[in-house]
């Protein structure tokens, strides 16, 4: 027969983990974002996708969920934003800033409601 206060600490534990890959990927995403023109998203994205699994059923779930999709949209408008930037001879590259802004919004309310323990919506 299984302990089970022994079962307890252990599912604490994982959700403990998994609580801190979702703040450490929000951390990545976002210094992405500021410092490395997306290289540290990039490495964010994998470890959403290898890790969402393990999150299945929890809140931690919704959260890797959001920023796969934060980043695969703003990835679908900062294509366009390019385009326009580049056949206006860069005099519209403030355009680029809108999904920019747009992703760091969303990454900085993925925190928030981590920090609250409030899954995302999907």
């Amino acid at each position: 027969m299984t302990d089970p206060t022994a079962a307890t600490i252990v599912a604490s534990d994982r959700l403990d983990t998994l609580r801190k890959v979702c703040l450490m990927d929000y951390a990545l995403h976002i210094a992405g974002a500021l410092l490395s023109m997306g290289l540290l998203s990039v490495i964010a994205l994998i470890v959403n996708y290898v890790k969402r699994d393990d999150a299945r059923g929890t809140i931690y779930e919704s959260h890797m969920t959001w920023m796969i999709r934060t980043f695969w949209w703003t990835l679908v408008w900062l294509v366009p934003a390019g385009i326009v930037a580049v056949l206006t001879l860069g005099l519209l590259w403030f355009v680029l800033l809108v999904p920019g802004l747009w992703f760091l919004y969303r990454m900085i309310k993925g925190v928030i409601w981590l920090n609250d323990g409030r899954p995302m919506p999907v």
